[in-house]
Formats: C-alpha cells, structure tokens, sequence
C-alpha cells in the first residue's frame, strides 16, 4: 500500500504536486481546480494488472482528452464508488451524475471530462477491460456507464469494493476472488434488459447466489422460488450449485449457520434471544437449527455465544 498527501507540502505547491505526483503518474489523466486552498490524499494498492485506490480531495475536475487515451496503450475500465460528495463525468457524448454508493464503470480508452463538485470521498479500481468484457460484452457498446446505489446487485458490488479497499493486507489470491466475484456482480447490475436465463453459466450461478443472500431470512426460499425468479429449470438450478461443490439446500444451511454464528458474537445483539436469531435467519425448527450448529461450529449456540473457547 502507498499513500500520498498534500498535508507535508506548502500551499501553493500541493494543487502541482497532485497533479504530476498523482494523476498523470498513477491515472494518466490531467486535473484542473478553481482557485482557493486545496487538500487531497490518496492510498492506493496492485494486485497483477488491478490497481486499487481509495482518495479524498476538495474540489477539483478531471480530463483525459482524446490524445491520453488514443495513446494508452492498455485497454482498462474505471470503476468508481462514490463515497461522499458528487462527480459529474461527460463521456461519450453523456453527462452522468454519481451521488454516494452509486457506482460508474469508465472506459479509459475513450475521452472523459469529470468534476469532483464538492470534493468528497471515493474508491476507484482500474483493470483490465477483458477481465469484465468476458462476462458482459455490452459494456463494450457504451464509453460510461451508471449504476445506481438502489438497483440490483449493487450493494453486492458496493461491498466488494468497500473490501477490496479496506484491506490493504489482503493476499493477491484473495484480491483476484474478490476481483472475479465483483466483476461478477458488475455484469449482473449492467445486464439491463437481459433476462437471466440468457445469461451465460457463471453468472447464473451469480445470480442465484446473490437473489439467495437477498432472501436467506425467508423461510420460503426453495429451489423452486430461485428457479422462477431467474427463469431457468430446475436441473439447470441444480446443475448451477453442483459446479460450486454443494446443493442448493446444504448451501442455504450453510450461509445461515454463518449468519446466525455472526450474530451470536455481535456484542449489539447480545440481549437478542438465541431463538429470535435463528427464526430471523430462516429457521423454523429450532431442533434442527441447534444440532445442525453444533456439528458445524463443534459448539452450542449458547456455548457459541459465551466465547467460553475459540471458534475452530
């Protein structure tokens, strides 16, 4: 992990020093700001080809004209989440406006114009385009675009990169699984107007995983239910938890334990009842629900609770 600030250097130099330091040597891009005191810091990380950045700044704008990206060379998206603050970007003849949790994915071998109109908050993953072509090939047919913080697997998308930021110690296996989940869910939140059933394999399972965290509470979340929603068979439902070595219901077992196990050490729900926790997760047979946490986690769930011993 690098990091870098204008806080070290005189006021006068630090807009100059963002500039040159930072923008063109790290994002290739030139930055303008009004006149008045300005401040930014920046962290940033590689893993392989991905970079990984996590900065701050007063206002100022961005601009990657039609020369810095006819010659770079490497063909790359910017993912941005904003954080705080607004970015306004016009990119491809179209003007997108981020407010907080939304997310853009840029095509950095076209030419952008962005502003930073209050300054704020942001982290931005740049990678390469195959990496996310591969999974949604219509990216291809639009320079920006916008994914709002409501619409479907965006918070999905959102805490993968909230992670990927917030680790700087994270191992570059990990960061390449988290990297391929987020790409995941980035195609899925994209594929406007395509069905599911459309989709190709690897991203049906996405999808089934995603729509299934989403219901894990319910105790009405069957095979059936997923099926419809995505509109593919049952075998081929089947067929989607068999390539990730498990079966929709020993997956749906599983996800809960976590969830309850997490719950059970959460100092906030300590006076929540360990019942309560268990029919809020999904369970509806509280029998079931405490054998199958022993053979999971080797514990009851109140021994669990008590931290009498570490988990295995």
């Amino acid at each position: 992990m690098r990091e870098w600030s204008t806080d070290a250097v005189r006021a006068h130099e630090r807009f100059s020093y963002w500039r040159e330091a930072i923008c063109q040597s790290i994002f290739n891009l030139d930055i303008e700001a009004p006149a008045g005191p300005f401040s930014a810091r920046l962290s940033a990380r590689s893993a392989g080809a991905v970079r990984i950045a996590t900065g701050e700044s007063t206002r100022y704008e961005l601009i990657r004209g039609a020369r810095e990206a006819a010659n770079d060379t490497e063909a790359q998206y910017s993912i941005y989440l904003q954080l705080r603050g607004q970015l306004d970007i016009t990119q491809g003849g179209e003007t997108f406006t981020f407010a907080p949790s939304d997310i853009g994915i840029s095509d950095l071998q076209r030419p952008l114009r962005g502003a930073h109109t209050d300054g704020g908050r942001r982290i931005t993953i740049v990678l390469p385009r195959e990496i996310l072509e591969r999974r949604a090939p219509w990216l291809r047919k639009a320079a920006m675009r916008r994914l709002a913080a409501g619409a479907p697997y965006v918070d999905l998308a959102r805490r993968h990169m909230l992670e990927l930021a917030g680790s700087p110690t994270m191992s570059e296996s990990t960061t390449a699984l988290m990297i391929e989940n987020l790409c995941n869910l980035l195609a899925l939140a994209s594929a406007s107007g395509l069905q599911p059933a459309r989709l190709q394999p690897e991203l049906q399972t996405e999808a089934m995983l995603a729509f299934c965290r989403q219901h894990l509470h319910e105790t009405e979340l069957k095979p059936q239910r997923v099926a419809d929603r995505l509109g593919v068979s049952l075998r081929t439902l089947h067929s989607r938890f068999k390539a990730v070595g498990s079966t929709f219901g020993q997956w749906v077992l599983e996800e809960r334990l976590k969830a309850c196990s997490v719950a059970l050490r959460d100092d906030t729900q300590r006076g929540v009842k360990i019942s309560d926790i268990a029919f809020r997760w999904g369970f509806n047979d509280l029998s079931h629900f405490n054998k199958s946490f022993r053979a999971r986690f080797g514990r009851t769930p109140a021994e669990w609770r008590s931290r009498l011993e570490d988990a295995p």
